[in-house]
């Protein structure tokens, strides 16, 4: 034990340590000489041997090494072993996770732990935290027993939280001056992008937009490479519209022929439709994975990004660099991506100024503005308001006529025709002669009404509207009424566009239309995130299926009678990397509106094949999957072809891989239908017809159908509970007498259970025995609950 005086002389060591410790940080404001004087003369100076500071990164998830000191010194190899430690493994990182020092005088003993490289027995490790926020760990080791006091403990503590503060106080500093730079360097963005949007909409001439779109892009990128191409679909053809190499611009407008245009790069981003940013190691990459070849010098940096003009035009913008202290980086990336849109407006607007030329810019039933002339009256004036001295209001409506279809079904289309231009003619006499009345399609209208005072005017406007649309009209010797439901949307920022706004009221006409007939809806905050919620979706779908982000949970089907499970409804599941699960409800009608529905089927009938084959490669039962699938596969016979190859591709039993299909998809077409359900047949592929009671028409078509099973919708199954339904005895008498089995979907109670027994309903689904499962959960409860599968 050391003696009083021992004691004072190291209490007085100790103190001298602190007080030049302290000192030295008024002085020092780099991290590094910070780290670096801790570990070299702050903590060597307390008789230690060995020392590492760690820093926590910003999500918390790991400690990486800053500064070290250690006996290893003596050799010219030394390096930490331990400099890259997840938070809660090993005594560092417990450390970490708990914000508490540790002390062992005998490490061997701690299971935590983790042998290193260099020899120790004794271990302190105390945390460098500043209010309540991890920032890092001091950690030291020592190779003798017991080494490390309470002592040591106090000052290693003292000079943790020294550190901790002068850590907090350089990053804030570090982290105001750089919001000062940034701010400044937004401004200058700013007013450089605002310069692009304001040439893109004057330029009537593309070639001094392309120059002084340069002018602009010079002083914010590295832009001595820099072109433009555009590429026309029909002829195959890669034109360079803009051309400046090494700060020169060349007057030649080359074009790729056929042969090279494959191997460009600038092909490789138009087929992708992504933008691309690397570095000479990712360009070279990309050469080797065949994306694309070397075509002139190998850029030390490369940045393009694709735009889409129109149906027949693609265009580039690339930025090459070949100097190494001039490289792009994902904020370039941006910048640029907004140019090109301003670009793609640019070589828009001039491309449809001639097309204007050769084609009409009205409706030829009507009379009326066709989408076109809408869309580009709609662009000019919301650009306009980025230089209107006074605040204007612009608003679009959007008309849906509530019974036009069914009067062009009962009277005919000559009496349909007449109908609309009775109608236009009507509202044209309730709107300003500076609004821009549209036809979009069919029974769709749209009026634009530019600069309107208040949103006062605009509800006088539908008030004249809406009661002239309800009055009758005398149409080749027929009395017709008619109602509209309208969606409204105002814009009054230059930073809106066209297409924006006609979602907008797209999105509001829809809203109108579920609320009855002749109703008026106004976009509001809820249809915004709807809105950018669905374009998410539909951005993602196709990404998420390439990356596998789809699984499917199975739901038993299983016999009301003798109970057992039979077979599995397969059920997809999103698991999206950015935002989370997403409800199918959310992400199928999406899909079916775009088509993507397609790809997203044949990707869920894949995974249940494989799924099917695992089950049997591992000795499972043998069991029934049928999967959901969109009516669009049965409108052709290549899809008869795909299953066959699902078949095939996974060796599965006829009969094990069956489809649902809701009961309105087969009628569209049935013909057809009954032709591809027919193809099936010798797979065993059964067809279950989904939902059945909720539709309007399968009734009368049911018998003529191929159908094996039919499912109860749950919203019959439901009122079970309360009350007899006569319409669940009505189905399950049509499928006794057409020999077809009977599911019923949501069964959560043994009241409703014990009613569909009694019925003579075969066989059901639902909560009561179990929630969609995993497949592994699914097979567990499987294999529970029946000893031999029998299949529906």
């Amino acid at each position: 034990m050391l003696s009083n005086n021992n004691k004072l002389e190291s209490k007085t060591e100790q103190l001298s340590i602190i007080n030049q410790f302290s000192s030295s940080l008024l002085q020092i404001t780099q991290l590094d000489e910070l780290f670096d004087y801790v570990t070299s003369q702050v903590v060597s100076r307390l008789g230690f041997v060995d020392c590492v500071i760690y820093l926590a990164d910003k999500r918390s998830e790991f400690l990486e090494e800053v500064a070290s000191m250690g006996v290893a010194h003596q050799s010219i190899d030394y390096q930490v072993a331990q400099t890259h430690i997840p938070i809660g493994q090993g005594i560092t990182g417990h450390v970490a996770r708990t914000q508490a020092p540790f002390v062992s005088g005998d490490v061997r003993k701690e299971s935590m732990y983790i042998a290193d490289s260099r020899p120790a027995l004794s271990e302190i490790c105390v945390p460098l935290v500043y209010e309540n926020t991890l920032l890092g760990v001091i950690d030291c080791e020592h190779p003798e027993l017991n080494y490390f006091t309470d002592a040591h403990l106090q000052i290693l503590s003292t000079v943790a939280h020294l550190l901790s503060a002068k850590i907090y106080q350089v990053r804030t500093l570090d982290n105001l001056t750089t919001t000062v730079d940034q701010l400044n360097q937004a401004q200058q963005l700013e007013q450089c992008l605002l310069k692009i949007a304001n040439i893109a909409y004057k330029s009537a001439d593309l070639n001094a937009f392309y120059d002084d779109l340069y002018q602009i892009i010079n002083t914010q990128l590295p832009a001595e490479n820099f072109f433009v191409a555009l590429y026309n679909r029909k002829s195959d053809v890669l034109e360079i519209k803009y051309l400046i190499e090494s700060e020169l611009k060349c007057l030649a407008t080359p074009k790729i022929s056929k042969d090279q245009l494959k191997d460009s790069a600038s092909y490789y981003l138009l087929k992708s439709n992504k933008p691309l940013l690397c570095d000479q190691t990712q360009f070279k990459k990309h050469i080797e994975d065949g994306h694309f070849k070397m075509l002139g010098r190998s850029p030390l940096s490369w940045l393009g990004v694709p735009f889409t003009v129109n149906e027949q035009y693609q265009g580039v913008i690339v930025l090459q660099s070949y100097q190494k202290h001039k490289s792009f980086e994902e904020h370039d990336l941006e910048i640029l991506t907004y140019i090109s849109r301003q670009v793609s407006m640019a070589i828009d607007r001039q491309i449809s100024r001639q097309a204007l030329e050769h084609r009409a810019l009205h409706d030829e039933l009507t009379g009326l503005a066709n989408r076109y002339l809408l869309f580009e009256r709609v662009k000019h004036a919301i650009l306009a308001l980025g230089r209107a001295k006074q605040k204007n209001l612009h608003c679009l409506l959007y008309l849906d006529l509530d019974r036009f279809k069914s009067i062009n079904d009962s009277l005919g289309h000559d009496v349909g025709d007449h109908f609309l231009i009775a109608i236009v003619e009507t509202v044209k006499s309730c709107i300003r002669k500076t609004d821009t009345f549209a036809r979009l399609g069919g029974d769709e209208f749209a009026i634009f009404m530019e600069n309107v005072q208040d949103k006062e005017q605009v509800e006088l406007a539908l008030e004249r509207i809406t009661n002239a649309i309800v009055k009758p009209l005398h149409i080749d010797g027929h009395v017709l009424q008619a109602s509209s439901s309208i969606g409204v949307a105002f814009t009054e920022s230059a930073n809106d566009n066209a297409i924006s706004l006609l979602q907008q009221a797209d999105a509001a006409m829809y809203e109108a239309k579920s609320r009855g007939r002749g109703q008026v809806c106004y976009f509001n905050n809820a249809m915004r995130r709807k809105l950018k919620r669905q374009a998410d979706i539909e951005n993602d779908l196709q990404h998420g299926i390439k990356n596998d982000e789809f699984e499917l949970y199975f739901q038993p089907i299983f016999s009301l009678q003798d109970p057992h499970i039979v077979s599995f409804e397969a059920l997809v599941r999103w698991h999206h990397p950015k935002t989370g699960f997403v409800p199918p409800n959310d992400f199928i009608p999406i899909a079916e509106q775009t088509g993507q529905i397609i790809d997203l089927d044949l990707h869920l009938l894949e995974l249940a094949g494989a799924q099917l084959q695992k089950w049997r490669r591992a000795g499972m039962p043998t069991i029934r999957v049928t999967v959901n699938v969109s009516s669009r596969h049965f409108a052709s016979l290549e899809f008869v072809d795909f299953m066959k190859e699902i078949y095939t591709k996974y060796q599965l039993p006829n009969g094990t891989l069956c489809l649902e299909i809701t009961e309105s998809g087969l009628i569209e077409n049935l013909s057809l239908a009954t032709r591809i359900i027919e193809g099936l047949e010798p797979l065993g592929v059964k067809l279950y017809l989904d939902d059945f009671g909720t539709g309007y028409s399968a009734l009368g078509y049911l018998h003529q159908l191929p159908i094996h099973v039919l499912k109860i919708d749950k919203s019959f199954v439901d009122q079970l509970t309360q009350k007899e339904n006569p319409l669940v005895d009505a189905i399950l008498s049509l499928a006794h007498s057409l020999k077809l089995t009977v599911v019923a979907e949501g069964i959560e109670n043994p009241k409703q259970w014990a009613l569909l027994k009694r019925k003579g309903c075969q066989f059901g689904q639902g909560y009561i025995v179990s929630k969609p499962l995993p497949a592994d959960k699914a097979m567990e409860l499987l294999l529970k609950h029946t000893e031999m599968v029998l299949p529906i």
